[in-house]
Protein backbone atom coordinates (compact mmCIF):
# COMPACT_ATOMS: atom_id res chain seq x y z
CA UNK A 1 0.00 0.00 0.00
CA UNK A 2 1.30 3.47 -0.87
CA UNK A 3 2.15 5.01 2.23
CA UNK A 4 -0.14 8.64 2.52
CA UNK A 5 1.52 12.31 1.42
CA UNK A 6 1.90 14.00 3.91
CA UNK A 7 2.36 17.91 4.86
CA UNK A 8 4.38 18.75 8.49
CA UNK A 9 4.48 22.36 9.76
CA UNK A 10 6.62 23.36 12.37
CA UNK A 11 10.11 21.85 12.69
CA UNK A 12 11.63 22.17 16.44
CA UNK A 13 13.06 19.48 17.88
CA UNK A 14 9.83 17.44 17.24
CA UNK A 15 8.78 18.53 14.47
CA UNK A 16 11.79 17.50 12.85
CA UNK A 17 12.13 14.12 14.92
CA UNK A 18 8.12 13.69 13.51
CA UNK A 19 9.43 14.56 9.83
CA UNK A 20 12.43 12.08 9.63
CA UNK A 21 10.08 8.82 11.28
CA UNK A 22 7.83 9.54 8.04
CA UNK A 23 10.48 10.00 5.31
CA UNK A 24 11.89 6.58 7.34
CA UNK A 25 8.89 4.98 5.76
CA UNK A 26 8.70 6.23 2.63
CA UNK A 27 5.97 9.42 2.96
CA UNK A 28 5.91 11.60 0.81
CA UNK A 29 6.64 14.83 3.35
CA UNK A 30 5.72 18.72 2.42
CA UNK A 31 7.74 21.44 4.59
CA UNK A 32 7.07 24.43 5.99
CA UNK A 33 8.77 26.36 8.96
CA UNK A 34 9.52 29.65 9.75
CA UNK A 35 13.51 29.07 9.54
CA UNK A 36 13.80 27.43 6.32
CA UNK A 37 17.47 26.10 6.96
CA UNK A 38 16.26 23.70 9.25
CA UNK A 39 14.55 21.47 6.75
CA UNK A 40 17.76 21.39 5.09
CA UNK A 41 18.64 17.78 5.98
CA UNK A 42 15.32 16.66 5.15
CA UNK A 43 15.28 17.89 1.78
CA UNK A 44 18.18 16.60 1.21
CA UNK A 45 16.51 13.39 2.00
CA UNK A 46 13.54 14.02 -0.75
CA UNK A 47 11.07 16.65 1.11
CA UNK A 48 9.78 19.25 -0.68
CA UNK A 49 10.10 22.56 1.04
CA UNK A 50 7.02 24.88 0.72
CA UNK A 51 7.36 28.34 0.32
CA UNK A 52 4.45 29.72 2.15
CA UNK A 53 1.59 27.76 4.72
CA UNK A 54 -0.59 28.07 2.36
CA UNK A 55 1.67 25.57 -0.71
CA UNK A 56 2.23 23.12 2.47
CA UNK A 57 -1.56 23.29 3.51
CA UNK A 58 -2.67 22.78 -0.13
CA UNK A 59 0.02 19.68 -1.29
CA UNK A 60 -1.91 17.08 0.70
CA UNK A 61 -4.78 16.10 2.59
CA UNK A 62 -3.50 14.64 5.79
CA UNK A 63 -1.72 18.02 7.36
CA UNK A 64 0.08 17.51 10.88
CA UNK A 65 0.88 20.71 13.39
CA UNK A 66 4.12 20.63 15.62
CA UNK A 67 3.90 24.49 16.87
CA UNK A 68 4.21 25.60 20.37
CA UNK A 69 0.67 26.66 20.53
CA UNK A 70 -2.80 27.04 19.18
CA UNK A 71 -1.94 30.95 18.68
CA UNK A 72 0.96 29.55 16.18
CA UNK A 73 -1.65 27.29 15.12
CA UNK A 74 -3.72 30.76 13.89
CA UNK A 75 -0.54 32.49 13.14
CA UNK A 76 0.57 29.96 10.15
CA UNK A 77 -3.26 29.02 9.23
CA UNK A 78 -4.83 31.98 9.02
CA UNK A 79 -3.33 33.51 6.08
CA UNK A 80 -3.65 30.00 4.77
CA UNK A 81 -7.55 29.67 5.20
CA UNK A 82 -8.35 29.18 1.03
CA UNK A 83 -6.51 26.08 1.46
CA UNK A 84 -8.02 24.26 4.08
CA UNK A 85 -11.72 22.74 2.50
CA UNK A 86 -10.88 19.48 2.52
CA UNK A 87 -7.98 19.09 5.12
CA UNK A 88 -7.35 16.88 7.68
CA UNK A 89 -5.47 19.26 10.40
CA UNK A 90 -3.47 16.72 13.54
CA UNK A 91 -3.01 19.26 15.91
CA UNK A 92 -0.04 17.95 17.75
CA UNK A 93 0.61 21.37 19.35
CA UNK A 94 0.41 21.54 23.31
CA UNK A 95 -2.46 24.03 24.42
CA UNK A 96 -5.72 23.49 26.77
CA UNK A 97 -9.12 21.82 26.30
CA UNK A 98 -11.05 24.78 25.45
CA UNK A 99 -8.39 26.00 23.08
CA UNK A 100 -8.47 22.67 20.89
CA UNK A 101 -12.10 22.96 20.56
CA UNK A 102 -12.06 26.41 19.42
CA UNK A 103 -9.27 25.45 17.45
CA UNK A 104 -11.89 22.00 16.19
CA UNK A 105 -14.75 25.24 15.31
CA UNK A 106 -12.26 27.70 13.57
CA UNK A 107 -10.78 24.11 11.40
CA UNK A 108 -14.72 23.51 10.42
CA UNK A 109 -15.64 27.25 9.55
CA UNK A 110 -12.96 27.00 7.19
CA UNK A 111 -14.28 23.40 5.79
CA UNK A 112 -11.17 21.38 7.50
CA UNK A 113 -11.83 18.73 9.87
CA UNK A 114 -9.36 19.14 13.08
CA UNK A 115 -7.76 16.18 15.41
CA UNK A 116 -6.40 16.98 18.93
CA UNK A 117 -3.43 15.15 19.36
CA UNK A 118 -1.27 14.94 22.63
CA UNK A 119 2.17 13.71 22.17
CA UNK A 120 3.37 11.27 25.47
CA UNK A 121 7.07 11.06 24.14
CA UNK A 122 10.26 13.45 23.65
CA UNK A 123 11.47 13.84 20.20
CA UNK A 124 13.68 10.52 20.71
CA UNK A 125 10.75 9.01 21.48
CA UNK A 126 9.10 9.52 18.17
CA UNK A 127 9.00 6.72 15.51
CA UNK A 128 9.34 4.09 17.97
CA UNK A 129 6.93 1.35 18.97
CA UNK A 130 6.17 2.09 22.63
CA UNK A 131 5.20 5.76 22.64
CA UNK A 132 2.20 6.85 22.66
CA UNK A 133 -0.12 10.10 21.68
CA UNK A 134 -3.93 10.60 22.96
CA UNK A 135 -6.30 11.75 19.97
CA UNK A 136 -9.71 13.18 19.94
CA UNK A 137 -11.94 14.29 17.75
CA UNK A 138 -13.91 12.68 14.54
CA UNK A 139 -13.84 9.21 14.64
CA UNK A 140 -13.84 8.63 11.23
CA UNK A 141 -10.93 10.87 10.16
CA UNK A 142 -8.50 9.14 13.04
CA UNK A 143 -9.91 5.77 11.60
CA UNK A 144 -8.45 6.93 8.16
CA UNK A 145 -5.26 8.02 9.27
CA UNK A 146 -4.44 5.55 11.97
CA UNK A 147 -1.87 3.97 9.94
CA UNK A 148 0.25 7.35 9.28
CA UNK A 149 -0.02 8.45 12.59
CA UNK A 150 1.34 5.17 14.32
CA UNK A 151 4.34 6.16 12.67
CA UNK A 152 5.14 9.10 14.67
CA UNK A 153 4.13 6.65 17.55
CA UNK A 154 3.39 3.02 17.95
CA UNK A 155 0.70 3.69 19.55
CA UNK A 156 -2.42 6.15 19.42
CA UNK A 157 -5.47 6.44 22.16
CA UNK A 158 -8.65 7.59 20.89
CA UNK A 159 -10.32 9.20 23.75
CA UNK A 160 -13.43 10.40 21.49
CA UNK A 161 -15.31 12.76 19.17
CA UNK A 162 -14.45 15.62 21.65
CA UNK A 163 -11.33 17.89 20.79
CA UNK A 164 -11.15 18.85 23.68
CA UNK A 165 -10.38 15.26 25.46
CA UNK A 166 -6.53 14.66 24.26
CA UNK A 167 -5.78 18.35 25.10
CA UNK A 168 -7.41 17.19 28.78
CA UNK A 169 -5.22 13.55 29.12
CA UNK A 170 -2.37 15.40 27.95
CA UNK A 171 -2.36 18.04 30.23
CA UNK A 172 -3.06 15.45 33.13
CA UNK A 173 0.21 13.76 32.21
CA UNK A 174 2.26 17.45 32.02
CA UNK A 175 0.80 18.20 35.77
CA UNK A 176 2.49 14.89 36.57
CA UNK A 177 5.46 14.99 34.92
CA UNK A 178 6.69 18.16 35.06
CA UNK A 179 6.01 18.34 38.99
CA UNK A 180 7.67 14.76 39.00
CA UNK A 181 10.93 15.95 37.03
CA UNK A 182 10.49 19.52 39.28
CA UNK A 183 10.90 17.62 42.72
CA UNK A 184 13.90 15.67 41.55
CA UNK A 185 15.87 18.65 40.50
CA UNK A 186 14.92 20.20 44.02
CA UNK A 187 16.75 17.22 45.82
CA UNK A 188 19.64 17.24 43.38
CA UNK A 189 20.30 20.73 44.62
CA UNK A 190 19.55 19.59 48.00
CA UNK A 191 22.18 16.84 48.07
CA UNK A 192 25.02 18.84 46.11
CA UNK A 193 24.82 21.46 48.83
CA UNK A 194 25.53 18.78 50.66
CA UNK A 195 28.14 17.09 49.33
CA UNK A 196 26.11 14.86 47.02
CA UNK A 197 25.79 14.21 43.48
CA UNK A 198 23.19 13.43 41.15
CA UNK A 199 24.70 10.06 41.11
CA UNK A 200 24.47 9.67 44.23
CA UNK A 201 21.33 10.00 45.02
CA UNK A 202 20.07 8.24 41.61
CA UNK A 203 19.07 4.85 42.66
CA UNK A 204 17.66 6.07 45.51
CA UNK A 205 15.63 8.57 43.32
CA UNK A 206 14.34 5.63 40.83
CA UNK A 207 13.42 3.44 43.62
CA UNK A 208 11.33 6.39 44.52
CA UNK A 209 9.29 6.92 41.78
CA UNK A 210 9.47 3.30 40.59
CA UNK A 211 6.91 2.97 43.78
CA UNK A 212 4.52 5.51 42.98
CA UNK A 213 2.49 2.79 40.73
CA UNK A 214 1.26 0.72 43.56
CA UNK A 215 1.22 3.95 45.39
CA UNK A 216 -1.08 5.66 43.37
CA UNK A 217 -3.40 2.65 43.14
CA UNK A 218 -4.11 2.31 46.34
CA UNK A 219 -5.17 5.85 46.62
CA UNK A 220 -6.88 6.03 43.42
CA UNK A 221 -9.69 3.63 44.53
CA UNK A 222 -10.21 5.48 47.54
CA UNK A 223 -10.57 8.90 46.13
CA UNK A 224 -13.16 7.27 43.70
CA UNK A 225 -15.05 5.95 46.57
CA UNK A 226 -14.58 9.39 48.21
CA UNK A 227 -12.54 7.36 51.32
CA UNK A 228 -9.86 9.77 53.26
CA UNK A 229 -10.04 8.18 56.70
CA UNK A 230 -6.82 8.76 57.87
CA UNK A 231 -5.97 5.17 58.83
CA UNK A 232 -2.89 5.03 56.74
CA UNK A 233 -1.47 8.55 56.84
CA UNK A 234 -2.69 11.66 58.72
CA UNK A 235 -2.48 15.19 56.82
CA UNK A 236 -0.49 16.79 59.86
CA UNK A 237 1.98 14.11 59.47
CA UNK A 238 2.49 15.22 56.41
CA UNK A 239 2.87 18.52 56.92
CA UNK A 240 5.42 17.98 59.92
CA UNK A 241 6.89 16.41 57.07
CA UNK A 242 7.10 18.77 54.58
CA UNK A 243 8.19 21.43 57.24
CA UNK A 244 11.40 19.55 57.93
CA UNK A 245 11.73 19.34 54.24
CA UNK A 246 11.47 22.93 54.04
CA UNK A 247 13.69 23.41 56.86
CA UNK A 248 16.41 21.67 55.39
CA UNK A 249 16.02 23.19 52.17
CA UNK A 250 16.59 26.46 54.21
CA UNK A 251 19.53 25.03 56.02
CA UNK A 252 21.18 24.16 53.01
CA UNK A 253 21.49 27.31 51.19
CA UNK A 254 18.47 25.67 48.80
CA UNK A 255 15.43 27.23 47.53
CA UNK A 256 12.29 26.19 48.93
CA UNK A 257 9.60 27.75 46.84
CA UNK A 258 8.28 23.64 45.78
CA UNK A 259 8.18 22.25 48.92
CA UNK A 260 7.37 25.59 50.80
CA UNK A 261 4.08 25.40 48.15
CA UNK A 262 3.03 22.13 49.14
CA UNK A 263 3.81 22.77 52.46
CA UNK A 264 1.51 25.56 52.32
CA UNK A 265 -1.16 23.38 50.42
CA UNK A 266 -0.85 20.99 53.52
CA UNK A 267 -1.79 24.09 55.29
CA UNK A 268 -4.48 24.73 53.84
CA UNK A 269 -6.17 21.30 54.38
CA UNK A 270 -5.33 21.47 57.71
CA UNK A 271 -6.99 24.84 57.89
CA UNK A 272 -10.19 23.18 56.15
CA UNK A 273 -10.49 20.86 58.71
CA UNK A 274 -8.67 17.90 57.34
CA UNK A 275 -5.80 17.36 59.74
CA UNK A 276 -6.82 13.82 61.10
CA UNK A 277 -7.58 12.65 57.56
CA UNK A 278 -5.42 11.52 54.73
CA UNK A 279 -3.22 13.76 52.78
CA UNK A 280 -5.61 12.57 49.65
CA UNK A 281 -8.12 14.71 51.10
CA UNK A 282 -6.08 17.46 49.54
CA UNK A 283 -8.24 16.77 46.42
CA UNK A 284 -11.11 17.69 47.89
CA UNK A 285 -9.88 20.79 49.09
CA UNK A 286 -8.53 21.35 45.07
CA UNK A 287 -11.89 20.93 43.94
CA UNK A 288 -13.72 22.64 45.87
CA UNK A 289 -12.00 26.01 45.08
Amino acid sequence: MTATPVTLIGLGPMGHAMATALLDKGHQVTLWNRTASRADDLVARGAVLATTPEEAVAANELVILSLTDYDAMYSVLEPAVAALPGRVIVNLSSDTPKKAREAASWAAGHGATHLTGGVLAPPSGIGTPDASTFYSGPREAYDQHRTTLEVLTGETDYRGEDPGLAALMYQLNMVIFWTSVSSYWYAVALAKANGLSAADILPYASQNMTGMPEFLSFYSSRIDAGNHEGDVDRLAMGLASMEHVVATHTDSGVDAALPSAVADLFRRGMAAGHAKDSFSSIVELLRDR
